[in-house]
């Protein structure tokens, strides 16, 4: 048996999580088991349909939420190949099945890359989802180059600030927005200006080439104005409804990508890369910590196994 952080209610949000004993998962074909290091959860999950059922509707629960991981690999499901047992290693897990808050976990062995032995586990961890979604919506579907403009919305979030270092190191030239409290981070990140969307008018900046939005709603529908002909918006909050002439708007939801988890860590190794980490807390203080009325910057890392 394993300790996992289990979800049954839909409607009790983080306050349903209850800390439970589970059997330990098996490995199927192309699956690895993972002893499970670092996990995380990203902030809305819980209103996903599929934490709660199957790809065919059917109701799943209790299921381990987490999708983000870093571990070491324990054993391998027949047919399974680029990996082996006791190798390190960091990935994102299908969003159908049940996650990293658990202290083992069954994943396709394509949604996993090798750890730098450089890399701890808590920062690999870190990489994983703002990392992939930072890199899919710059360079697959807003095809940034070198010499572009990019206005990165949240800048010194968890997403964002990896968007802004990213789209630096690409050679373009970077406008922030946040909070007034957040300019210094967004600009230690690398932002080369910042808006304070509470202050500051944001029609009134150059067009830009692209948008990175992470926020969705009227930020997103104002930001179509400041888009040049023939450029994008690219959003992880959902469709968006309202549309500019001449601007391509794509919401997208990110993807395991083995190469891009290794460029990522590579970054994050030599130093042209920093994650965003703020509380670590151990599986027996994750749920009251995701249930505390304190707001801790950056993510939260859960030290599965210590």
């Amino acid at each position: 048996m394993m300790k996992a952080i289990v979800v049954t209610d839909q409607n009790a949000g983080l306050a349903g999580m209850k800390l439970v004993e589970l059997p330990e998962p098996s490995a199927a074909i192309n699956d690895v088991v993972i002893q499970v290091y670092a996990a995380s959860i990203t902030g809305d999950e819980l209103s996903w349909p599929s934490t709660w059922t199957d790809r065919a509707g059917h109701d799943r629960t209790p299921s381990v939420p987490g999708h983000e991981l870093a571990g070491v690999v324990t054993a391998l499901g027949y047919g399974t190949t680029g990996l082996s047992v006791g190798q390190r290693v960091f990935g994102l897990q299908d969003w159908y099945r049940n996650g990293s808050l658990a202290e083992y976990i069954a994943i396709e062995a394509r949604n996993l890359a090798p750890l730098p032995d450089e890399v701890d586990f808590n920062e690999g961890n870190a990489l994983v989802m703002p990392g992939l979604t930072a890199w899919q919506a710059l360079f697959d579907h807003g095809q940034l180059q070198a010499g572009q403009s990019v206005l990165v919305h949240g800048a010194a979030g968890i997403v964002g600030s990896m968007a802004v270092q990213l789209a630096r190191e690409a050679g373009a030239q970077v406008i922030g927005t946040g909070r007034a409290t957040h300019r210094e981070l967004a600009l230690g990140f690398g932002a080369n200006e910042f808006i304070d969307l509470d202050k500051d008018t944001l029609e009134n900046i150059e067009k830009v080439d692209l948008v990175i939005d992470v926020l969705g709603g009227d930020i997103a529908k104002r930001s179509l104005g400041v888009i040049r002909a023939g450029g994008k918006l690219v959003t992880v909050a959902g469709p968006l409804e309202a549309q500019a002439d001449g601007v391509a708007v794509i919401d997208f939801v990110v993807e395991a990508d083995r190469t891009q988890l290794i460029e990522i860590a590579e970054r994050f190794h030599e130093g042209r890369l920093k994650t965003n980490t703020g509380r670590i807390v151990t599986i027996d203080e994750a749920i009251a910590t995701y249930n505390s009325v304190d707001r801790v910057k950056g993510k939260t890392i859960v030290r599965v196994c210590q």
